[in-house]
C-alpha cells in the first residue's frame, strides 16, 4: 500500500488465486509482450503455460499500424503462434464501427494513419484514402492558395501515423468542418507508445489532439480505455468479462478499459507505467495486481 491506496503486488497465492478465477486473458501488446520489435523475456513461456492451462488468449492492442493479418505475421516472425482471430486492434476497431454503425458505402473514409487501418477498412468494403501517400505531400502557404478535398469523404479516422504533417491535418479538418455528418473516429489516444525496443515515442494521441484543436471537437474513441473492443470481442468469443484479466501496462488505456468492462486487472511494469507513477497520490487508477513482467506469472505459479 502506498499514499493509503491498494497496490497489491502479485505474488505466489496471489497468481493461482488469478488464474484460478477467469478463463481468459487479455494482453495488451506493445510494452508488455514486445517493445518495437524485440520480445520481452518470458513471454514464450508464460503464453505456453497458460495455454496448456486450458485459458484462452486475446490480444488487444491500441497500436492501429497494422491490421490483424500484419500482427500475426509479427507474432510468427516472434516465434508465438497467435492467429488472426486472437488479435482485436484499434484499426480492426475503427472498421468494425464503421460497419456496425451502417456507414455509407457511397461515403469514403479519410485516413490520418499507416495501412493497417487503410487494409482493414478495404477488408470491410470501404473507399479510403489518405495513409502514408499523403505524408509525400507539401502545401505552399501562398496568398491565393486554396487546398481542395474529397466531399463524399463521410468519415475521419486518426491513429498513429510517423507520416504524419500539416496537408494531413488540414485535409482531415476540412472533411470535419466541411463535410456534413462527417464522423471524427480516433483509434485511440495513447500519448506515447514503446515504438522501439529502447525508447517512448509519441503516441496517437499526439495526432488525435492535433486535428481535435483544429476542429474544436472531440472524436468518438473505438481503442482503449473505450468499452467498444470488448463489446466486439464479446460477439466473438463465449467469455464473462468477470471471467476476465486485462493484463497491460498503462494505467489510463489497459488497466481503466479492464475496469471499465468489469475484468480482472493485473499492471506490469514492463512498459510505460513505473511503480513510482503506480504509487503516486495524485494516481486514480489501481489495478488488482501488479508485478514486474507477465513472466513472473510463470516462476510464482510453479512455487
Amino acid at each position: 500500500m502506498a499514499n493509503g491506496l491498494p497496490n497489491p503486488l502479485l505474488t505466489a497465492d496471489a497468481a493461482r488465486s488469478l488464474v484460478d478465477s477467469v478463463d481468459a486473458f487479455l494482453f495488451d501488446c506493445d510494452g508488455v509482450i514486445w517493445k518495437g520489435d524485440q520480445l520481452i523475456e518470458g513471454v514464450p513461456e508464460t503464453l505456453d503455460l497458460l495455454r496448456k492451462m486450458g485459458k484462452k488468449l486475446v490480444f488487444v492492442t491500441n497500436n492501429s499500424r497494422k491490421s490483424r493479418r500484419q500482427y500475426s505475421k509479427k507474432f510468427r516472425a516472434l516465434g508465438l503462434e497467435v492467429t488472426e482471430e486472437e488479435i482485436f486492434t484499434s484499426s480492426f476497431a475503427a472498421a468494425m464501427f464503421l460497419k456496425l454503425n451502417n456507414f455509407s458505402p457511397e461515403k469514403k473514409v479519410y485516413v490520418v494513419g499507416e495501412d493497417g487501418i487503410l487494409e482493414e477498412l478495404r477488408l470491410a468494403g470501404f473507399e479510403c484514402l489518405g495513409g502514408p501517400e499523403d505524408g509525400k505531400k507539401n502545401i505552399l502557404l501562398e496568398a491565393n492558395f486554396y487546398f481542395e478535398h474529397d466531399k463524399s469523404v463521410g468519415a475521419v479516422i486518426v491513429g498513429l501515423d510517423q507520416y504524419f504533417n500539416y496537408y494531413k491535418m488540414q485535409y482531415a479538418s476540412l472533411c470535419i468542418r466541411e463535410n456534413p455528418g462527417c464522423l471524427f473516429i480516433a483509434t485511440n489516444r495513447d500519448p506515447t507508445g514503446h515504438m522501439t525496443s529502447v525508447q517512448e515515442w509519441p503516441g496517437a494521441g499526439t495526432m488525435v489532439v492535433a486535428v481535435s484543436c483544429s476542429v474544436q471537437k472531440e472524436p468518438i474513441v473505438v481503442g482503449k480505455p473505450s468499452s467498444f473492443l470488448m463489446d466486439f470481442l464479446l460477439k466473438s468469443f463465449n467469455l464473462e468479462t468477470s471471467r476476465m484479466c486485462m493484463v497491460g501496462d498503462r494505467l489510463d488505456t489497459d488497466i481503466l478499459f479492464g475496469q471499465n468492462t468489469g475484468c480482472k486487472t493485473l499492471l506490469v511494469l514492463s512498459g510505460v507505467t513505473t511503480l513510482p507513477e503506480l504509487q503516486d497520490a495524485s494516481n486514480t487508477i489501481h489495478p488488482d495486481l501488479y508485478t514486474n513482467s507477465v513472466y513472473d506469472l510463470v516462476g510464482l505459479l510453479q512455487q
